[in-house]
């Protein structure tokens, strides 16, 4: 079986039934629980971004509101995800930057959206919001049932519960 890289340096992290072992992971966090909240803070990081500029110029009112509802969420799990992260003992350096991935923000993407106005700008969000509030809730989901530290696996229920009711307000549907 291939053994889980710790980041950075690539040093590897040893694996017995299921848990992370080492000087560098506590006890208790699999590979799993690890892996999500890694992702997890760096997606999030990606969309606060996108959730401010939507608060500031949304074109529609309620759109305005929504974005600022979810970048106190975010924020508010940021912060969750790194004092969970830090139970670890794993560095908090982001092991995903320079990274595009489904549902992250991309330079691009926030160009886009910067370049637009008016109803478009609306479409636009809310096409990010969907797709980052989707693969999230996915990815949660994954965690949840797959994770082993129970504070961990807490988190992701919650955020999983979160971007339901997210998706129902940008009318996504969620991933199996």
């Amino acid at each position: 079986m291939t053994q889980p890289v710790d980041q950075p340096g690539n040093r590897p992290v040893g694996q017995t039934g299921g848990q992370l072992t080492g000087p560098r992971a506590a006890a208790g966090f699999n590979a799993t629980d690890i892996a999500w909240l890694q992702l997890m803070i760096a997606m999030d990081e990606r969309a606060l971004p996108l959730l401010r500029l939507g608060g500031e110029r949304g074109h529609d009112p309620a759109v305005r509101r929504l974005a600022g509802r979810m970048l106190v969420a975010h924020q508010a799990e940021l912060e969750r995800l790194r004092a969970v992260l830090h139970r670890t003992g794993l560095p908090a350096a982001n092991v995903h930057a320079g990274h595009d991935m489904p549902g992250m923000t991309t330079a691009v993407q926030l160009a886009a959206l910067e370049s637009a106005s008016g109803p478009a700008f609306d479409r636009i969000l809310n096409a990010r919001l969907r797709e980052h509030v989707a693969q999230t809730a996915h990815l949660a989901r994954s965690a949840r049932l797959s994770g082993a530290d129970p504070a961990t696996k807490d988190l992701a229920a919650s955020t999983e519960r979160g971007r339901a009711a997210d998706l129902l307000v940008l009318g996504g549907k969620p991933r199996g």
